[in-house]
């Protein structure tokens, strides 16, 4: 039997709603082969979720998202950040099935062929959520407008810019949120290959 990296001696629920808050008692083996004391750590589990840069390759154009968020509400430039599309994967549902929904959702038009970018996870150190993040291939003169769930308090407006001027907000820090942050920085490294190839299989 495998000896365990770590024990948990309990887990209780603080606080259960749209989201779970649960406190752990646990231990875990040290470098040194030892055991950790026992320690007490919050998790916040909101599940997992999936993203993606949406990218027309034909006017070399992104779209983005910008909105209301709570926690940048002490953000210099306020609490309304450029984003990307993105929602909450569903029980069953695959990453790139949530990210083809929540175009139509958020920007309006529907992403075509998908590209992985990365895995990761969003805040380990309290946050057991993982982020699959994608590019996708859309036609950014479908995007525009203001969307979002009426129902879930949702005001999005889509905000379409050439791809350089998108690397450049992120450069100057205007971009604050992980997720396109980590999608731009990709983009950068292989926007001149990603637009040859779709456009040649256009």
């Amino acid at each position: 039997m495998q000896d365990p990296q770590y024990e948990i001696l309990e887990i209780a629920t603080g606080y259960a709603g749209f989201f779970r808050l649960l406190r752990y008692r646990l231990r875990h083996r040290l470098f040194n082969g030892g055991w950790s004391p026992v320690l007490t750590r919050e998790l916040f589990e909101r599940g997992h979720a999936a993203a993606a840069l949406p990218y027309d390759p034909e006017t070399d154009q992104v779209v983005l998202t910008e909105q209301f968020r709570i926690g940048a509400l002490q953000a210099p430039g306020g609490p309304w950040l450029l984003e990307i599309v993105a929602g909450i994967i569903e029980v069953g549902e695959a990453p790139e099935a949530v990210v083809r929904r929540e175009a139509i959702e958020e920007i309006g038009c529907a992403i075509g062929e998908l590209v992985s970018i990365c895995d990761y996870y969003v805040s380990p150190g309290g946050t057991s959520e993982r982020m699959h993040l994608f590019c996708g291939r859309v036609d950014a003169s479908q995007a525009g407008g203001v969307h979002g769930a009426a129902d879930e308090g949702e005001d999005i407006r889509v905000v379409v810019m050439p791809a350089a001027d998108a690397i450049s907000h992120m450069q100057a820090g205007k971009i604050v949120s992980a997720a396109p942050i980590i999608a731009l920085q990709w983009f950068m490294m292989h926007r001149a290959s990603l637009r040859e190839h779709w456009r040649r299989v256009c």
